[in-house]
């Protein structure tokens, strides 16, 4: 017996449970990733689909036929070829019917479909439909053999496995699909572009990715919009076959008088249900997170009418548009993944040229078949026809036959060499054909097969000519569809989003309200409502005291520059308000434990700082460097032996520098290298101690210090002339009057009552 297993009693046989669970689940897979979830490359469609239009094509509800009850339909479909839920089906149904949905619908429905509020249609024993024009595009030649069929899933009847495809429907009314461990996201797109670029793909077959996109530019929506995703994006994701397309709504601005006016969303988003968007804007409105608006309607009838009301004449269109886009589904990402059956076998993700390359393949196909199927027809026709004219040739010999014989087939066919199916033929001929009008007819019908015949086989025999037909029966889709056509024309528009928009409506979505930003010696943060110019009055914990204060606004960045080396960036708007103490800053970002704040400050990306570590070296850096939103915030200036020291704004062509030595050495700033981080150069040398204090100043400004008593004191370049230096210099004592703190005091960075 070998392997063979023992049956237990009662006929069960063991078997392994993760060989069963594994097997029986990769059916499963297969199942659904073939017959269920991903479109046939060929001709765009899932089997439901499939499904669906050839039993209403059986049903002949062709485009130019009256309506039938959609649960006819649905009962066909699952009684003959697709044995699942009625409801799935119907669903698949009313979705090629909604013109919201499908850029070119194969259905035409009668009755209620559902609409763009994301309402469902009525019953199937409501609603009528039959197909469309496309639909019948893409069944031409079904009857001709131009695909294979298979048996139905009962053994009963026959389906196509393909449908001949004369439409680019995969890409022209896109696709959505889940499978096992795989899925498919497929846009729409315009099919007189889709047209064009398979005409040029027919003429260039080695054109690449690039130039077909130059014809097929991004997707084309059904419910419009503005596709706002860069060309390059687009064209990696047309290249690989994955990708994504920011799409917006589209909208106008529209003058109510006395310079106040509404925004009208006249096109939504791709598969954004209207209702839903428009409940959620209310909720954000309510929890007052768009602070620039302040309500919105629905105005919609046939087409979409969404007014906007913005809080006063003030706000800024742009922004305000922009807050939404950020917030709502008045922006979203349509997805991009071409995973669909290549060949009808395979599962794969392939790019826009493949896509092209296999729908024309499968158009060679077809027509090869169909010329196949048609020379089969012409040359059984030409076969009787010719048994026809032998008739007319002897036709008082047939007929002496016919009356006389008792067996006039076979003296037919032994007497003018006649075979079995033209003898048949002449047997069944009424005697109205045998007058001699009906002879000239046959003549010609047989010339004219035989021109048809000739020209058919060379067809077969010459791929030029087989691409010329082709081409020949894209060009007519093409002018079917051309974009002068209210179903061709191109609906979703392109636009360009510039770089600095985000920043602009974090802006925007903040209210701008003065505050004054104070910081405390042991680190805790707070901000008061207004720009607070006394601040003695100020209250902290036991044993802390005011380190500074500096004002704001709560649509301002704040900096805070760490002994470490580390920058940290806070939002005004999120920093703790009311009557407390505030937080210490080490809650809101990753600060170093028991480190000094080396300086606070105000973001401003436009300027550049200079930062220096106690010992004297360092660096110029641009300020718009050293923000970064992160909790450990962004290292810049290396620590390894000495703290941070300074942090000074680096703004004009000398740079002033002291040292705990009470040296001072003034040199060029451009002897300072511009850095994004690193340890810097040496700025002054020092024997004991190291560098107190540096400031940055213009040549035509002079140097500027004050003293404790407030006094200020003022050198022009040329009074400084024998503490001008090299970068690295020691330096001489400074001039009569300069503070003893080795301090030029308050700068630009300090805030209200800064201390240093």
């Amino acid at each position: 017996m070998g392997d063979t297993p023992i049956l237990e009693p009662g006929g069960i046989e063991p078997i392994g449970l993760r060989e069963a669970l594994e097997e029986r689940y990769l059916a499963y897979a297969l199942s659904t990733i073939m017959h269920r979830a991903l479109p046939d490359v060929r001709d765009g469609l899932k089997p439901v689909h499939r499904r669906l239009l050839y039993a209403m094509r059986l049903l002949k509800l062709d485009p130019d036929q009256g309506f039938k009850k959609c649960a006819r339909v649905v009962g066909d479909v699952i009684g003959k070829y697709h044995p699942h839920g009625d409801q799935a089906v119907y669903d698949a149904l009313v979705r090629l019917a909604q013109s919201f949905a499908q850029r070119y619908p194969l259905v035409d429905g009668q009755g209620n479909f559902g609409n763009i509020d994301g309402d469902n249609a009525a019953a199937m024993r409501y609603t009528e439909a039959r197909l469309t024009e496309v639909a019948r595009i893409i069944l031409d030649g079904l009857d001709e053999d131009s695909v294979d069929f298979r048996e139905t899933y009962d053994g009963e009847d026959r389906e196509p496995i393909v449908l001949p495809g004369g439409f680019p429907n995969l890409l022209a009314n896109g696709a959505t699909g889940i499978a096992v461990g795989m899925a498919t996201s497929i846009p729409p797109h315009n099919a007189a572009e889709l047209c064009d670029a398979a005409l040029h793909l027919i003429d260039n077959p080695e054109a690449d990715t690039a130039t077909l996109v130059s014809f097929v530019p991004g997707p084309d929506f059904p419910t419009g919009g503005v596709i706002v995703e860069p060309k390059d994006a687009i064209l990696e994701a047309y290249e690989t076959g994955r990708g994504g397309f920011r799409v917006r709504a589209r909208w106008h601005r529209e003058d109510t008088g006395r310079g106040t006016y509404v925004l009208v969303v006249t096109e939504v988003p791709y598969l954004v249900q209207k209702s839903r968007l428009i409940e959620k804007i209310a909720d954000l409105i309510t929890d007052k997170k768009l602070p620039l608006l302040a309500d919105i309607r629905d105005e919609s009838a046939e087409d979409v009418r969404i007014v906007l009301e913005p809080k006063s004449r003030a706000v800024d269109e742009n922004l305000l548009m922009g807050s939404l886009f950020k917030l709502t589904d008045l922006e979203s990402r349509i997805s991009l993944n071409m995973n669909v059956l290549s060949r009808g076998r395979v599962p794969n993700v392939i790019g826009l040229k493949q896509v092209l390359r296999e729908w024309l393949d499968h158009r060679r196909e077809v027509l090869l078949r169909r010329t196949a199927h048609r020379l089969e027809q012409i040359a059984r026709r030409l076969e009787v026809l010719e048994g026809y004219l032998a008739v007319y040739l002897n036709l008082d010999e047939v007929i002496r036959i016919i009356r006389e014989e008792d067996e006039p087939k076979q003296q037919l066919m032994i007497a003018f060499e006649l075979n079995d199916v033209q003898a048949e033929a002449i047997l069944n001929m009424r005697l109205r054909a045998l007058r001699k009008l009906e002879e000239l007819e046959i003549r010609r019908e047989h010339k004219s097969l035989r021109g048809e015949q000739r020209d058919l086989r060379a067809l077969s025999k010459d791929e030029t000519l087989q691409w010329e037909r082709i081409g020949t029966e894209i060009a007519k889709v093409r002018e079917a569809f051309s974009p002068d056509t209210e179903l061709g024309r191109r609906r979703s528009a392109f636009d360009v989003v510039s770089d600095n928009e985000l920043a602009d409506l974090e802006e925007a979505m903040i209210e701008r309200e003065p505050i004054t930003v104070v910081i405390s010696a042991n680190g805790w943060i707070r901000t008061l409502k207004g720009h607070i110019a006394e601040t003695k009055s100020l209250q902290f914990k036991a044993g802390d005291t005011l380190d500074r204060a500096f004002h704001a606004q709560t649509t301002d960045k704040v900096i805070v520059f760490a002994e470490d080396g580390r920058f940290f960036t806070l939002a005004a708007d999120k920093l703790p308000g009311g009557r407390g103490m505030g937080e210490p800053i080490s809650i809101m970002v990753d600060f170093p434990e028991n480190a000094k704040i080396v300086a606070a400050f105000v973001h401003d990306p436009r300027r550049k700082l200079l930062v220096a570590a106690a010992d004297g070296r360092g660096f110029v850096v641009p300020e718009r460097d050293v923000a970064a939103m992160t909790r450990k915030g962004k290292q810049v200036l290396n620590t390894a032996s000495e703290r941070a020291k300074l942090c000074v704004p680096a703004d004009g062509g000398h740079l002033a520098v002291i040292g705990d030595n009470r040296k001072l050495l003034v040199f060029a700033l451009d002897q300072v290298p511009e850095m994004g981080r690193g340890k810097g150069v040496r700025l002054q040398r020092y024997k004991d101690g190291g560098i107190a204090d540096a400031r940055a100043f213009a040549a035509d400004e002079g140097l500027t210090w004050s003293d404790p008593a407030g006094r200020s004191f003022t050198r022009t370049l040329e009074e400084l002339a024998e503490w001008i230096g090299e970068r690295a210099q020691a330096g001489r004592l400074p001039p009569q009057g300069f503070p003893k703190s080795n301090r030029f005091g308050p700068g630009s960075l300090d805030g209200i009552a800064g201390k240093r």
